[in-house]
């Protein structure tokens, strides 16, 4: 039996392989074992690599930060908002000759390789270690743009190879051509231009399709070191330099010609200068339109590449900008001559200076009393022109200097407007029954304000006198009669009505002194107020966005006009005519005669108490205006006599002129609409004037408001007086 088992035993060995670990031979058995190891490692640091590099989806939806560009009505480009500032151009618009620049310098194998340059990585390693240190990179433009778009420019070994990671799935998305495109839109150039368009713009103030040779090459040669080592506000030879080592690539390419190269290296760079801020045009009005959208959008606004067309004229503006510019300093070296001269500036100190030798001190200092005089007495304007059918807003300064004082006084102050509130309570008076030659008393009078104190106000030239018309009352601008109006013929409340119907949000209160406009205003809303007149009683709503645009033109938003009738049109055409007469014989005249303004206009001035508002708000049918000048604070005064007459309708009569001829605007009448009656008036007895009336003047009234009386005092004998009737 033992033997048997024996036997089984050995039966069983005899079914084992004949092969063991001994028969493995080391020579085979280690480089497998090292071959496998090496693509574990591979692939586990392949993993790793890969680990929070972006996606495939990610590579498809390359949505880079574009510029908003903000665009005037004629077509001028006010504004760009953008964190960087890009503007994405399609392949074929950029030069051959740039493409050509840019292959020769940073990949002229990119057409040939698929995201890696193999034969210039084993070039450079070889060069990198017989020289022991690094004297060149072998990054393509792909490993470039992958870095730019989805790395860190940090350097180090992990990062370069996660770049290469990302160059290669980027080239596996992406067509040569859209990777050439992105690669030329993405890249930044120095000055805050990202992207060739913007490059060029820049750097050359052209289009990229406009540059030159020597221009392109110029840009390429910024690739490599953007962040400003080889631009020319850092280094002009430097530059120089660089670009004619651009140009020698591409000679070595043979992209150029010898002689090419010769004459293209000793050309000089052509850079335009940079400017130390750029506001862009209109400053105020972007800012306001900025101001508004954002409210909206949030940084998309400065992100999504949208295009924002406005309302505003840059002829309008350059108009605008020279009035003010061309009258203001004058303006202030005066008043700043009267605050020396009558010591003014000795109160603007905590505690005020008292003592003499104190003040001769700094009236001897001039570097302090210039900086003194700036800081606190800096004399401001406001300035806003609409046309009246749209509300279109054509123009806006809202102060001397965006870079020093970005409040926007156009929009945001609220100031008394003195005088220039008047038209509002006349038009009341108008517009319930009354005419122009309507009479109230032109007699001291006594207010209570709205505060509860006291006011005794004079007229302007301290006249006092009998029956005044109402259209006499608003030609000489008399406070007097303006009260007694306010207090004898119409409500307070109904000023409150028509001044919110106007469009004015400010609060208006239903005192007495209401009428001389003792409320604030604010500079744009008065303006469209005046608008009213020379729209026929309809208030169109200031506009300054016509229309928003994606990147792709869609649009995302439209302007619709706004528009709600606040008067009749007749009421409208009285009180134009009314305030036409205080530009053709009133306190506005100086438009005719001084400044030859000579269309056919109405408006209104304006001055406050102790003359810390100067105003002036008029309007022809094309284009309504109001300015308005003083200071930010407001205790300081404009001096005596400075009247709207003199201090704002200087600015305001120029820019109407200027603004009319520069678009060529036909010379325009305001219509007049049905149911006006024009009647020969007796300017003693405010009746139908007869033909024996010595005195007499053209006046107009509705046809339910006209008189039906003639004159009583000049009769000729056996005469009677008549009534007449108008019949239409």
């Amino acid at each position: 039996m033992k033997r048997k088992r024996r036997n089984i035993h050995r039966v069983k060995n005899d079914l084992k392989p004949r092969w063991s670990r001994k028969s493995i031979q080391p020579w085979i058995a280690y480089p497998l074992i090292t071959l496998f190891s090496l693509v574990l490692i591979a692939a586990v640091s392949i993993g790793l690599l890969s680990r929070n590099l972006p996606s495939l989806a990610e590579l498809e939806k390359y949505d880079p930060f574009l510029v908003t560009r903000i665009y005037s009505a004629d077509g001028q480009v006010l504004k760009e908002l953008y964190k960087q500032n890009r503007v994405n151009v399609p392949l074929d618009r950029i030069p051959t000759d740039l493409k050509n620049a840019v292959i020769a310098l940073e990949d002229r194998r990119f057409f040939h390789h698929w995201g890696l340059d193999l034969r210039r990585i084993l070039k450079l390693t070889v060069l990198n270690l017989a020289h022991r240190k690094i004297i060149g990179g072998a990054s393509t433009m792909t490993q470039q743009l992958a870095r730019k778009l989805y790395l860190t420019p940090r350097k180090s070994i992990i990062r370069k190879l996660r770049e290469q990671l990302t160059a290669l799935q980027i080239e596996r998305t992406y067509s040569k051509h859209e990777i050439f495109e992105m690669y030329l839109n993405q890249m930044p150039f120095g000055r805050g231009a990202y992207g060739i368009q913007a490059a060029s713009l820049r750097f050359f103030g052209k289009n990229v399709e406009d540059l030159e040779i020597h221009e392109a090459a110029m840009l390429a040669g910024m690739l490599q070191l953007p962040y400003g080592y080889y631009s020319p506000d850092r280094d002009t030879v430097l530059a120089k330099r660089r670009r004619n080592v651009v140009l020698k690539s591409m000679l070595d390419c043979e992209y150029l010609l010898s002689e090419q190269y010769d004459s293209l290296t000793s050309m000089n760079l052509g850079v335009i200068d940079r400017q130390a801020a750029d506001d862009g045009i209109a400053p105020y009005f972007t800012e306001y339109v900025r101001s508004t959208l954002y409210q909206k959008y949030g940084n998309r606004l400065f992100e999504g590449g949208f295009s924002i067309y406005t309302t505003l004229d840059t002829r309008v503006q350059a108009c605008a900008e020279k009035a003010v510019n061309s009258f203001l300093p004058e303006l202030e070296q005066e008043i700043w001559q009267r605050i020396l001269e009558k010591r003014s500036f000795t109160d603007w100190f905590d505690p005020p200076l008292e003592d003499d030798a104190e003040i001769e001190a700094l009236l001897a200092d001039s570097t302090q009393l210039d900086s003194l005089l700036h800081a606190r007495a800096t004399l401001q304007a406001a300035l806003v022109a609409l046309n009246p059918s749209n509300g279109h807003i054509l123009a806006m300064i809202g102060g001397r200097d965006f870079s020093h004082w970005k409040y926007n006084r156009a929009v945001q102050m609220k100031r008394q407007p003195g005088s220039a509130f008047k038209p509002i309570a006349y038009t009341v008076a108008i517009d319930n029954g009354y005419t122009p030659i309507t009479e109230v008393l032109n007699q001291p009078v006594v207010l209570i304000n709205h505060d509860g104190s006291r006011w005794n106000p004079p007229n302007y030239d301290h006249s006092t006198g009998g029956l005044t018309t109402l259209r006499e009352g608003l030609r000489r601008s008399l406070n007097l009669v303006t009260v007694h109006m306010v207090q004898e013929l119409i409500s307070m409340n109904e000023v409150v009505k028509y001044g919110h119907q106007f469009g004015l949000s400010t609060p208006i209160h239903p005192y007495p002194a209401v009428a001389l406009g003792t409320d604030v205003v604010i500079p744009l809303e008065l303006t469209s107020a005046f608008s009213v007149y020379a729209n026929g009683g309809v208030r169109a709503e200031p506009v300054a966005i016509l229309r928003v645009e994606d990147k792709d033109g869609n649009i995302l938003e439209e302007a619709k006009p706004r528009q709600r009738d606040v008067l009749s049109e007749q009421t409208a055409y009285i009180m134009t005519d009314m305030l036409a007469t205080v530009i053709n014989q009133g306190t506005g005249q100086a438009a005719r005669w001084r400044y030859q303004f000579n269309r056919p206009a109405a408006g209104k001035t304006g001055t406050t108490n102790d003359f810390r508002n100067a105003w002036f708000v008029g309007y022809t049918p094309q284009i309504a205006a109001g300015v308005w000048v003083g200071m930010d604070d407001e205790r300081i005064s404009l001096g005596e006599d400075r009247s709207g007459a003199r201090t704002a309708l200087p600015i305001w009569a120029p820019f109407m002129k200027m603004a009319h001829d520069s678009l060529s605007l036909p010379l325009a009448d305001f219509p007049e609409p049905p149911g006006i009656v024009h009647l020969k008036i007796c300017s003693k007895s405010k009746k139908i004037a007869r033909i024996s009336c010595p005195e007499t003047w053209n006046e107009i009234f509705t046809a339910r408001n006209a008189p039906i009386d003639t004159c009583d005092i000049h009769m000729t004998p056996g005469t009677r007086t008549t009534r007449k009737r108008v019949i239409f």
